[in-house]
């Protein structure tokens, strides 16, 4: 792999990771039109999702750190039940991580990705607009019930092309939580699925990387990372103001896309 299409890949990454446009389907497709084919997929994917993890931390610090605080308090606070929501909600992709890696591994190389990825544009397509127009009553906060819902959402997007923030945040709408609140949740709730998921990879011997190369590597996390920060901070503002709707057009002209490209 060159390095300038690590770059791009790591920038693809960086962008789609927090849009609701599905990092994983865009990561293919990318790959496809720069006609890059890499051995160590899964590995060099979860590397560049390790990089985004570390722009989500950046961004959020200030909230990642109060609850890091708030963690080691001797009473239960607000911080510490915020925290055990996260964990209910990082149940289903442990189980899906755990009892499905082989095969969403398999289906990454499959000869027919495209077309997966733009079924599951579609379907994510669907999803945002439902969000959008849906008009459910608002909560004042997530509730563990919404917790592990979201976290449902979350496993199922583990289908390569279904968006997971755009899975994850139309659910926590559609369940009448707050813009604000459900955005920044969406967040936080990847932070250790995607760093358990790369220690894994690690630990089994998976992380080779001589097909890519180290500086490509480097440039690649890096490029994931700058854009990461720059994309966490736009998606915020954009779930505040409601214009999801604009995510899902794009998603279904996307979708159409790569179906039509797998056909040809």
């Amino acid at each position: 792999m060159e390095t300038i299409e690590a770059i791009i890949l790591g920038m693809v990454q960086g962008l789609t990771e927090f849009l609701p446009v599905s990092s994983s389907g865009h990561l293919q497709i990318a790959k496809a039109l720069l006609g890059v084919e890499i051995e160590e997929n899964l590995a060099f994917d979860v590397t560049l999702h390790a990089a985004t993890v570390l722009s989500t931390i950046v961004v959020l610090w200030p909230e990642v750190r109060r609850l890091v605080c708030g963690l080691f308090s001797r009473r239960f606070n607000a911080e510490q039940a915020y925290i055990l929501k996260l964990i209910v909600s990082m149940i289903p992709i442990g189980i899906v991580g755990f009892a499905l890696k082989d095969q969403l591994d398999a289906m990454l190389n499959s000869p027919y990705i495209l077309t997966i990825v733009g079924a599951m544009l579609l379907l994510t397509a669907a999803l945002l607009a439902f969000a959008y127009y849906a008009r459910p009553r608002q909560k004042a906060e997530i509730s563990y019930r919404d917790a592990f819902i979201i976290g449902l959402a979350q496993a199922v997007a583990a289908m390569p092309g279904l968006s997971r923030s755009g899975s994850t945040i139309a659910t926590g709408l559609l369940l009448g939580d707050r813009k604000e609140s459900v955005a920044q949740f969406s967040f936080l709730m990847v932070l250790a699925p995607i760093l358990g998921e790369m220690l894994l990879t690690i630990i089994k011997g998976e992380a080779s990387f001589a097909s890519i190369g180290t500086v490509p590597m480097i440039a690649g996390f890096a490029a994931a990372f700058i854009v990461g920060c720059l994309a966490c901070k736009f998606m915020i503002n954009i779930v505040k103001r409601g214009k999801l709707i604009w995510f899902a057009i794009y998603c279904a002209l996307a979708g159409i896309v790569s179906i039509t490209s797998s056909l040809l």
